[in-house]
């Protein structure tokens, strides 16, 4: 497994209680017991709901009710909790008040990486991935342009995959995808050394708790209006993004969307502050920067870099690359620079901007039935999302709703006029989006995602949309925003069979 120096290891005896049993949660008390610490997680739900995480931690994790957490406070020496998990639960504020350290399994498993990558220079190879809107994507591109350059990486975060339990799996010697023979020594973190590369995927929520973290690349996407449930305000949800570069040095990189208001202040606000700041570069599609431009249909890079030609070059035409829509361009743009800053070839970028499919549940095309187009954003949970989507069709039926996140629908309602045909809500959210956006196109409400379905094609003509984009979080009716995407297409593909059956509902 990774070889963690004794004198590095700081977990070791530790008595540590996790908080959360998600992949997270999971992920962090296994590698904490392979460190040699003495864990207990825990969980709101009852052992009875929660069978299957509970079998997939080593016999080692001890756990407990939440309703006993607060018991076993005082016997602590850290906390971990998992990124759903907010700081202002009672027993956290408790724990904090007594001097014990709270952080998320990011902040953990940076802290176990932390010097011991492969290219011997300590951090440098972590890149980090924020924003609201399009971090799956570019997480995925900076990863694929790595391997594609012939680097081996190790990939995790908020895309799906806890990094503690990637980097478990890497040193069991079962990283790079699968690759290499497992080890059987339970004794220790030792035996491989981390992956040239940890590309990640980064949440506000897990950034509310980091200590030491600092990533070699850092990239803040784009900001708008999200998780207004678990933050005061917009001001508190732009703070906890921009923590992504609170510990970077000039030695570092940190790369903005230029075009981006809420990145401006930002950067103004937060970063020329700095005595000492990353070095910053830019993606415009409006303008000409220091990065990645748009211009002429081109994207160009103009930063020095002693691998890349000389600046400004041109790296792709954007009828080049795979993912359409002005949304990717941006984050072909994003990922392009990351990869180039980390030693990737203009070659092997272009590769995977010609190749990439783009991610399931992401402006996915579903299928065409009868000349109407169906796409798949489940993953669109909050109004910029939706907003980032619609810019690139016309005549659009739009599915939305599910459980709200404090969204303000109303910033939509320009689109949505210029856009939208009908608009189709369903879950808990259908009211407030109703009370929002009902007044400006017709507007139904139905009781669930089949009927939503079968609606849309009876108001669609051939050439139209049907696009679902939530904004909205999934968890009132579905499992997940995956399970949300998979029930819309088995949806569209029992349309196609069944073209004839349309369900109907009134008129708001």
């Amino acid at each position: 497994m990774i070889q963690v120096e004794e004198k590095k290891n700081k977990f070791k005896g530790k008595k540590v209680l996790v908080v959360g049993l998600a992949r997270s949660g999971t992920g962090a008390a296994n590698l904490l017991v392979e460190l040699g610490a003495k864990v207990t997680i825990t969980d709101r739900k009852s052992p009875g709901s929660l069978e299957d995480q509970i079998n997939k931690l080593l016999p080692a994790v001890k756990f407990i009710e939440d309703s006993k957490a607060a018991d076993i406070i005082d016997s602590l020496d850290l906390i971990v909790i998992s990124p759903g998990v907010p700081l202002y639960v009672p027993f956290l504020v408790k724990a904090s008040i007594k001097g014990i350290p709270v952080i998320g399994e990011l902040e953990l498993a940076y802290q176990v990486i932390k010097g011991q990558g492969a290219r011997g220079k300590g951090q440098e190879e972590f890149i980090g991935i924020t924003g609201t809107n399009g971090k799956s994507t570019v997480t995925t591109l900076v990863d694929l342009m790595l391997r594609e350059a012939g680097y081996n990486t190790l990939l995790g975060g908020n895309i799906g995959n806890a990094l503690t339990e990637e980097i478990l799996k890497w040193g069991k010697g079962q990283g790079a995808r699968g690759e290499g023979e497992e080890t059987t020594d339970p004794s220790s973190v030792t035996r491989h050394p981390l992956p040239d590369f940890i590309v990640a995927e980064i949440s506000s929520f897990q950034l509310e708790t980091i200590e030491e973290f600092r990533p070699n690349i850092a990239a803040i996407l784009n900001i708008t209006p999200d998780h207004l449930d678990r933050y005061n305000s917009m001001s508190d949800y732009i703070d906890a993004k921009a923590r992504i570069f609170e510990k970077q040095t000039p030695e570092d990189f940190l790369i903005i969307n230029a075009d981006d208001p809420e990145i401006a202040k930002v950067r103004s606000e937060k970063l020329e502050v700095r005595s000492e700041k990353p070095k910053t570069i830019y993606f415009s599609r409006t303008k000409e920067m220091e990065g990645a431009y748009l211009r002429d249909g081109i994207i160009y890079c103009n930063f020095a870099h002693f691998s890349l030609p000389a600046s400004p070059f041109p790296l792709i035409s954007q009828n080049e690359i795979k993912i359409k829509g002005a949304h990717n361009l941006e984050n072909a743009m994003a990922a392009s620079l990351m990869a180039l800053i980390s030693g990737c070839s203009p070659a092997a970028v272009r590769t995977v901007l010609k190749t990439f499919p783009g991610l399931e549940h992401r402006i996915e095309f579903v299928d065409e039935v009868n000349g109407v187009r169906f796409i798949n954003d489940s993953k669109g949970t909050n109004v910029g999302a939706v907003a980032k989507s619609l810019e690139d069709f016309n005549d659009v039926i739009l599915i939305m709703g599910g459980l709200d996140k404090g969204n303000d629908f109303s910033i939509l309602r320009d689109l949505i006029e210029k856009k939208v045909k009908v608009l189709i809500l369903i879950g808990k959210a259908k009211e407030v989006i109703a009370k929002a956006l009902g007044a400006i196109t017709e507007t139904h409400q139905v009781s669930d995602l089949g009927e939503a379905v079968a609606l849309s094609m009876s108001k669609a003509s051939a050439g139209d949309v049907v696009m679902l984009s939530p904004g909205c979080a999934s968890f009132d009716m579905f499992k997940d925003f995956e399970d949300r995407g998979r029930k819309f297409k088995e949806a569209v593909e029992e349309l196609r069979v069944n073209r004839n059956i349309f369900s109907s509902t009134d008129t708001i």
